[in-house]
């Protein structure tokens, strides 16, 4: 039996534990193992992985963007403690940046509250107590607000993060350069470009982690667009995240939130997609379009979309339940600056005799030896047919088919939902003729389906492979 003196020494041993556990919170995350072990995480992971300067963890509600993957960064950055499976950036030296949110309220209330802990209880969050210089100075007017802290970087000295808000507004930002900035909920375009210039000299790092509960904003816009280029010219990175994508929301919380967020927001607070509103060409949610992939029967009638340029050319297959009227986009091809002989490889590489309907426009000459597109595009074996360009007569008849439920888009198919998520109107009620190759394909194609035939000669394994060493990426 323990004496009293033993149980008081066992309390102040629990006690000191439980004191370091608080401290050093930022090792529970990420564990090798259990239901919660990183492996679970790849979202996450790959948004850290990442090589790219300007990267957006673009999620829904309550999936660790703020907390797991925005302060848990910015807490390796500040003290240079990686653990062993980071993959990401490492600063080898002591670091300078900045948190940033909506106001000075929110960035305490979040960010600060992430990094550092409770106010009457500093040093237990996500940056380990006792690597927090004491007494840092505080922020004038905001009630248990920092201004700045210091922390101490693994190689010596010590690394800086100051706490700024967007509603500061952009000259606020302006001044020194920065290692890293972290904008937590979504910025305004000017702040978000001021930041950017921030950390150019430096080949510094821009976190961005929010739900789009804004739309396609013009920041949205442009890491969406940038995922559209070839990838040689991408500069930016962006992951969405889902409910699905957090092992830690049971389902019993997942339907509890769902419940409480208003249909509008439903998509943007569940799944992190943010909404085009008014100018959405086709304003659907997503779940009543997009499906797994199947294996389609062969007595299913086949035919492709086509569009071509230098800059992208595209195609989307797409097959036709005749029985049931429902039309279903199974495969895509998108490339960039590519000769024609490239692209007929490829698609060419789903089946020889499945005919295309191909922008009209090829009928033009090419500006490289004067000869037609569709001349080129017919020398290469494919059976392409002119498509009847009536673009508002076809638009309507896709969005009559999307709404009757008779237009599924394979979950595969990328390239296409990415264009879908972008396709609006311009302030004049003018389709916007940007990253609309694959919604000019889907057009020709389904609403000539009548053209669609039974595929017979099907290509081998060895061709296909051949083929798609040609030329660019196909689902």
């Amino acid at each position: 039996m323990q004496s009293r003196k033993e149980k008081e020494e066992h309390l102040k041993l629990l006690e000191e534990r439980e004191r370091r556990r608080q401290q050093n919170k930022i090792n529970e995350l990420y564990p090798d193992h259990g239901k919660l072990a990183r492996k679970n995480y790849p979202k996450h992971l790959s948004f850290f992985s990442s090589e790219a300067r300007e990267r957006l963890f673009l999620a829904a509600n309550r999936v660790g963007k703020s907390y797991g993957v925005g302060g848990y960064e910015v807490a390796l950055h500040l003290t240079g403690k990686y653990p062993k499976w980071w993959k990401g950036r490492r600063f080898d030296r002591p670091t300078n940046g900045w948190v940033a949110g909506q106001t000075n309220q929110t960035t305490r209330d979040i960010c600060q509250l992430i990094l550092l802990g409770d106010f009457n209880s500093f040093g237990t969050g996500l940056i380990p107590g006792d690597l927090i210089k004491p007494n840092p100075p505080r922020k004038a007017g905001i009630p248990e607000a920092y201004e700045l802290l210091n922390v101490k970087h693994v190689s010596g000295g010590w690394s800086t993060v100051g706490f700024k808000a967007y509603d500061q507004k952009r000259k606020s930002f302006e001044g020194t350069s920065k290692d890293f900035i972290w904008m937590d909920e979504e910025p305004p375009l000017d702040v978000y470009t001021e930041c950017v210039l921030r950390t150019m000299t430096t080949d510094g790092l821009i976190i961005l982690t929010f739900t789009p509960l804004l739309g396609m904003s013009e920041v949205v816009m442009q890491f969406l667009t940038d995922e559209l280029k070839p990838k040689s010219t991408k500069t930016k990175f962006s992951v969405g995240a889902t409910w699905d994508d957090a092992p830690h929301l049971s389902q019993e919380a997942k339907d509890q939130l769902w419940e409480a967020i208003p249909l509008y927001q439903r998509e943007a607070r569940s799944k992190g997609i943010p909404q085009l509103g008014s100018g959405a060409i086709y304003p659907i949610a997503e779940e009543d379009v997009i499906i797994p992939d199947f294996i389609i029967p062969k007595y299913w009638p086949k035919l492709y979309g086509m569009d071509v340029g230098w800059n992208k050319t595209a195609a989307v297959w797409m097959t036709h339940d005749r029985e049931n009227d429902v039309i279903y986009i199974y495969a895509e091809y998108f490339r960039g600056q590519a000769e024609p002989s490239v692209h007929s490889d490829s698609i060419l590489a789903r089946g020889v005799d499945i005919p295309g309907l191909i922008d009209p426009a090829s009928r033009g000459r090419s500006q490289v030896d004067g000869k037609q597109l569709l001349e080129i595009y017919t020398e290469q074996s494919l059976n392409l047919i002119p498509a009847i360009n009536a673009v508002e007569a076809g638009i309507y008849e896709i969005w009559v088919r999307f709404t009757t439920g008779r237009l599924r888009i394979f979950q595969s198919c990328v390239n296409l939902i990415k264009e879908l998520r972008l396709y609006r109107r311009d302030e004049k009620g003018r389709v916007v003729k940007e990253n609309d190759h694959g919604m000019d394909c889907l057009r020709y194609g389904a609403t000539s389906i009548d053209c669609a035939v039974v595929q017979e000669d099907e290509m081998k394994p060895p061709a296909l492979g051949n083929r798609m060493e040609k030329g660019g990426w196909m689902r």
